[in-house]
Parts: C-alpha cells; sequence; structure tokens
C-alpha cells in the first residue's frame, strides 16, 4: 500500500485559512447588506415614494457625490495617520461604525411624506433625503475604507489574497443578493393595470421598503461585528505612521497601474449601479418586477460556480490574464443584447424573457472573473506601490480607489435618470402606477442595452491592453514586499524586548 499524500502545508509566515477568509466575508456581506438596497431601490422610492422627479433625484446624487470628493480622501487620511490600536489600525472601525451606517440605510427609506407639517412641502422632503442620503454615504466610506485595506494587512501572501478576494466576493454576493431576490416580494404590491384591469402591476409600497430597510439594518450590524471578532492583522503597521498625504496622492496619478484601476473601478461600479435602472425596465416594459429576481439569479449564479474554479484558474494565468478573459465575454454578451432589442416584445413576452436572461447569465459568467479577482487586484496595485515609493499607504490608495468607484455610481445614476426624464419621458405622477406605456418602456428597454455594452467593451478593452501588472511582473514584487514587511516585524519585536 503506497504512502498517503498529504497536501503541502504553506510556509508563508502570514499564512491564513479559509476560517479567517470566512471571517472577512462577513464584513462586505454586511457592506452589500445596505449599499446594495440602497443602490437598487432607493431611486424608486424617491420617485414613486417621495414623488422626486427624476431630474431632482439625479441632482440629488450628484452633489452628494460632490461631497464625497472632499469625504473619501479626508477619511483615508484621518486612517492612514491614526496609529494603531489594541484591536489593529483598520479592524476598530468596523466596530465603531457598523451601527451608524446601518440606522442610516435606515433613515433614507423613512416616508417622510407621512407627517403631516412635512408631507405638504416638497422642498422639506427633498432637503430630507439630501441630509439622510448624505449621511448615509459618509458613514459608509467610514466603515469602507478601513475595511478594504485590511485585506492588505491580514496577510501578505499571493495566494491568501487572493482567498481573501474570493470570499469577498461570495460575502458581496450573498449581501447583494439577499435584497435583489427578496427585497421584490415585500416592497412591491400588485395592483389592477389602469390601462388593462384584467392585468396587474408592480407599485412601490413604502411601509415594505422602510421594513426590508430594517431587516438589512440588523443583518449588516450581526455581520460586521462577526468580521471584527474573526478576523486578525498581521502585516504590522507603523506604529508611528509617516505618511505625507499630498505625496502620496500625487505618486498614485503617476502610477500606471492605479490609473488603470481607478479608470476600472469607475466603469465596474457605474455598471453595477446603471444595473439598477432594470427595476424600471422590468416594472415598465415586462410589467412584472418580480421578474428582477429572475435576473438577479441569472447574474449571480454563474458566479456562484466561478468561485469554486477563480482562485486556481488565477494563480495559474494571473489575475489580469483571467479579468480581461471574462471581460470579453460580458462584453461580446452585452452587445449582443443591444443588437437584438429590436426583437425584444413587451408585457411578458417568453422569447423576450428568455434571451435577456440567457444573455444576462453569459454577461454574469464573463464579469465573474473581474468581481472575484477585483479585490486582489487591488491589494497588488498597493504592493506595486509600496515597492515604488517605500511608503504603506493602504488606506489612501483604497480611499481614491472608493472615490472611484463613487465616481461611477454618479454617472451612473445621473446619466441614467437624466436619460430616464429627458430620453424616456418618464414621469413619476404616471409612471409610478403604470405598467407598460408605449414610447416611453421602449427608450427605457434601450437604455438599459446601449450603457452596458459600451460599459462591458471598455472594461475588457482596459484589461487587455492598458492594465500592466501581469503574473510574470507580480512575482518579484511579492517577494520585495514580503522581505520588507518581515523586515518591519523583526524591528517592531526589537523596539519592544528594549
Amino acid at each position: 500500500m503506497g504512502k498517503k499524500k498529504t497536501k503541502p502545508v504553506s510556509t508563508h509566515p502570514n499564512h491564513i485559512g479559509i476560517k479567517e477568509a470566512m471571517g472577512y466575508m462577513m464584513g462586505d456581506a454586511g457592506n452589500l447588506f445596505v449599499l446594495t438596497y440602497v443602490s437598487s431601490f432607493l431611486k424608486v422610492f424617491y420617485t414613486d415614494v417621495l414623488l422626486i422627479s427624476p431630474g431632482k433625484v439625479a441632482t440629488l446624487f450628484l452633489v452628494t457625490r460632490l461631497w464625497d470628493a472632499i469625504n473619501d480622501p479626508l477619511w483615508g487620511g484621518i486612517v492612514a495617520k491614526r496609529p494603531p490600536t489594541k484591536d489593529g489600525k483598520f479592524r476598530p472601525y468596523i466596530k465603531w461604525i457598523a451601527v451608524p451606517v446601518a440606522v442610516a440605510q435606515l433613515l433614507c427609506f423613512y416616508n417622510f411624506t407621512n407627517i403631516p407639517t412635512i408631507g405638504e412641502n416638497p422642498t422639506i422632503v427633498l432637503i430630507l433625503a439630501y441630509v439622510t442620503y448624505i449621511t448615509f454615504g459618509m458613514m459608509y466610506t467610514g466603515i469602507n475604507v478601513p475595511f478594504g485595506s485590511l485585506a492588505s494587512v491580514i496577510t501578505d501572501e499571493p495566494e491568501g489574497r487572493t482567498l481573501l478576494s474570493t470570499f469577498r466576493s461570495i460575502g458581496g454576493g450573498i449581501g447583494g443578493a439577499a435584497p435583489l431576490l427578496l427585497a421584490p416580494f415585500i416592497i412591491y404590491s400588485k395592483q389592477p393595470d389602469p390601462a388593462d384591469p384584467s392585468k396587474t402591476i408592480s407599485v412601490a409600497n413604502s411601509g415594505g421598503m422602510f421594513a426590508f430597510a430594517g431587516v438589512m439594518c440588523v443583518l449588516a450590524i450581526i455581520f460586521y461585528l462577526i468580521c471584527f471578532k474573526s478576523t486578525k492583522e498581521r502585516v504590522k503597521s507603523a506604529a508611528k505612521p509617516n505618511v505625507n498625504i499630498k505625496d502620496t496622492y500625487k505618486s498614485m496619478f503617476k502610477s500606471r497601474p492605479f490609473v488603470v484601476l481607478a479608470i476600472t473601478g469607475i466603469l465596474i461600479s457605474g455598471q453595477l449601479q446603471f444595473a439598477s435602472l432594470n427595476q424600471y425596465l422590468f416594472k415598465n416594459y415586462f410589467a412584472n418586477a418580480n421578474l428582477s429576481v429572475v435576473g438577479t439569479i441569472a447574474q449571480y449564479l454563474p458566479m456562484a460556480i466561478m468561485i469554486l474554479f477563480t482562485p486556481a484558474l488565477s494563480k495559474r494565468f494571473g489575475k489580469k490574464e483571467i479579468s480581461s478573459f471574462g471581460a470579453m465575454f460580458a462584453a461580446i454578451a452585452a452587445v449582443a443584447c443591444f443588437l437584438l432589442k429590436g426583437t425584444f416584445k413587451p408585457n411578458g413576452d417568453t422569447y423576450t424573457i428568455v434571451v435577456y436572461m440567457g444573455l444576462l447569465f453569459i454577461i454574469g459568467f464573463g464579469y465573474s472573473f473581474v468581481s472575484i479577482t477585483n479585490w486582489a487586484v487591488v491589494a497588488d496595485v498597493i504592493d506595486y506601490q509600496y515597492v515604488k515609493t517605500g511608503v504603506k499607504s493602504e488606506s489612501a490608495i483604497y480611499a481614491v480607489y472608493t472615490f472611484a468607484r463613487k465616481l461611477g455610481q454618479t454617472a451612473a445614476d445621473y446619466g441614467g435618470l437624466m436619460l430616464l426624464e429627458k430620453f424616456a419621458r418618464y414621469n413619476s405622477e404616471t409612471m409610478s402606477n403604470a405598467g407598460y406605456v408605449p414610447g416611453v418602456s421602449d427608450k427605457i428597454l434601450t437604455i438599459c442595452t446601449i450603457i452596458p455594452a459600451i460599459t462591458y467593451t471598455l472594461i475588457w478593452l482596459l484589461y487587455k491592453f492598458a492594465y500592466p501588472l501581469t503574473k510574470e511582473k507580480l512575482e518579484p514584487i511579492y517577494e520585495e514586499v514580503q522581505a520588507a514587511n518581515e523586515a518591519l516585524a523583526q524591528e517592531e519585536a526589537v523596539t519592544q524586548a528594549e
């Protein structure tokens, strides 16, 4: 009988296992419980419940993102300059801000029009929408920047980074899928179609939207605290950070890997945010908001499958390489969807639904490679900057990348809503209680197919031809970073001994 083969154990000093990766996963699940619900359904709440016009909602999103131009780098500087505590440099923020960010999300969905003195004044309602949404954005940045930076100090082992990115994608899938799969059954009510009483339409329900926000609030707090308890910062941070924020930000924009990362972040986040416009497509073209659940499954199922294979593929071929391959598939399917839209018919036509959902599945398959490796790519760029500058600037880089993603969200929200109002002629007063409306609904279909075709094509081109950190170029960077981290740990050990 031959000897039983055993799997070799990593000798890397900062090796991590699946248990801790699952703990880190909980943090992104908490993030996405609140963020996905806000990103996907808040604009519907504003237009169909608070009856704010799409143009005013678009301006609201634009103004709040302009504030983020100050808020995000500010948070990055605060976190970068603050010395570590007994809980680490980044983990404490998860504990401190878990409750504020979850409650801020809940308040975004409070129907102020139910308060007599306030509901009678649309200006006050709009101001309160600004206040609650800006507060949510500030609190979300306050927890997301440290959470994202945390991955780079949990481990500096390349395989460990990919493991964290993979499980973060799982957490994001859980947190993102929960609102998209469950909310439509709770936040929409079925009513007779005014144009044809024999049919029903989906109408936003104020009480259901607030109740679901409460569920997301509680789940987010629980998952954040599990993440805090389940993770550990192994890569030492400087006891007295010596970070020149101005020089740090300057060096980023001279770095090709970071610039490409930021641009792809704008496009990736922009497309994810733009997908929330599909809520109008499903309720006003397909005339069935619950079909959004099928759309969510079509896009998330491929990711759930590819999570099993992506880490091994990434290790063998490289993150850049498999991301560009996946983005190509997503681009082809998105372009096909736009080209085929002329064959689509409204009001639940079977052919239309099957073809549309099939193309969403292919898009989801291609995009899964980008999504699963994305956060490991961010860590690679952080390592690249560390090697080039000799300065640890995880939170500063992550804050600017976060802002880049918010720029994408801004473009998607503002551009999408303006197209909805100016191009499709969507009227909040009439369309909130309507299903398919000729002309308006057809233009919504055009908007929801042409933008993804453009965006996924640009993502593919950037990964394929512009992003420079190939598998071969990253190997010496990993070695330098590991050596530098070991030297820092030894220096701290000597200091403590003295």
